[in-house]
């Protein structure tokens, strides 16, 4: 089983009676809710990106860059050829190093779902963040996640960076799984956190009649059963946060990543519900844990067989 270290504990609520977390977390979800209507108009334009000359890093004499992926393709074209203005780049400052953080919302949201999240980044030192919105009339998941994957290439192309992390919410989480396992995202992409996110398909699907990417969440669905195929030697990292309390992942553990060929941890939060996951200040310190984690090929002890495992917010 593997730990995710030093992962700060959310408070318990008091009393040991479910009905009283319940009633707490369901009065946090209203609370949650409220703000995020207050914001949401703020979120339904893309992000505002000024243009400026690509960033590049050092040369390198081996074949991986130092943030643990294949060397970006900084200042060649698709063919390998030299840019022409490759002499314009500007080289990347020494707090440039992590890769960047791009941020997924859910279903019928948009970027403003991460504005703490993004604030408690922001603060731990991340510059290199991007938060996507994808349309509401998005009708499939692979149409999503193929359109993340031409995202994460352009950002890897502007920013130098051979590899990104992804937070996803919700069905945020599921578009990025999908990209990463399915579409051979692995190749860009660190670490993928998840939040609330419905791996093994959730039987709370409200709308499964009318729009067709609410069926793809449910289980049994094709896109949840090709999540259950092998995926052998799949480079990223998984960490996924599920709560007792998600009201909308129904069995609440279906937001947990299960599977052999993965490196996957799942991290138990209590007292909150599905709307607080990407808020919460607590989870937002544990995410800053899991991004700040050394890959597998940076510890000093060596896994051997299934990394998956689980540990506990609480």
């Amino acid at each position: 089983m593997k730990l995710l270290p030093l992962l700060p504990p959310l408070p318990r609520l008091p009393g040991p009676r479910m009905s009283s977390a319940l009633l707490g977390a369901t009065a946090l979800e209203l609370a949650v809710l409220v703000g995020h209507l207050i914001v949401y108009p703020f979120g339904l334009t893309p992000e505002r990106r000024p243009p400026h000359p690509r960033p590049t890093r050092p040369a390198h004499t081996g074949a991986h860059g130092p943030d643990g992926g294949e060397t970006a393709p900084r200042a060649t074209t698709t063919r390998g050829e030299a840019a022409p203005h490759a002499a314009t780049a500007l080289p990347l400052a020494a707090d440039d190093d992590a890769p960047p953080v791009v941020l997924l919302h859910g279903f019928i949201d948009n970027r403003s779902a991460f504005v703490v999240l993004r604030r408690a980044l922001t603060r731990h030192g991340r510059r290199h963040l991007e938060s996507l919105n994808y349309s509401p009339l998005t009708r499939d998941i692979r149409a999503a996640a193929d359109l993340l994957g031409l995202h994460v290439e352009e950002i890897c192309a502007r920013t130098g960076h051979s590899r990104v992390d992804i937070v996803g919410h919700s069905l945020g989480g599921l578009i990025a799984r999908y990209y990463v396992q399915r579409l051979g995202g692995d190749r860009r992409v660190r670490t993928l956190v998840t939040l609330g996110t419905p791996h093994g398909g959730t039987a709370v699907a409200p709308g499964a009649g009318i729009h067709p990417i609410v069926r793809q969440m449910r289980g049994g669905s094709s896109v949840i059963e090709e999540l259950r195929t092998p995926a052998r030697d799949c480079r990223t990292r998984f960490v996924s946060f599920w709560s007792e309390l998600d009201q909308v992942m129904v069995p609440v553990e279906t937001a947990c990543v299960d599977h052999p060929d993965l490196d996957a941890v799942n991290v138990r939060v209590t007292g909150i519900g599905h709307l607080a996951l990407p808020v919460h200040p607590t989870v937002a310190a544990a995410i800053l844990e899991a991004l700040d984690a050394p890959e597998a090929g940076e510890d000093t002890a060596t896994a051997t067989g299934s990394s998956t495992g689980a540990t506990s917010a609480a």
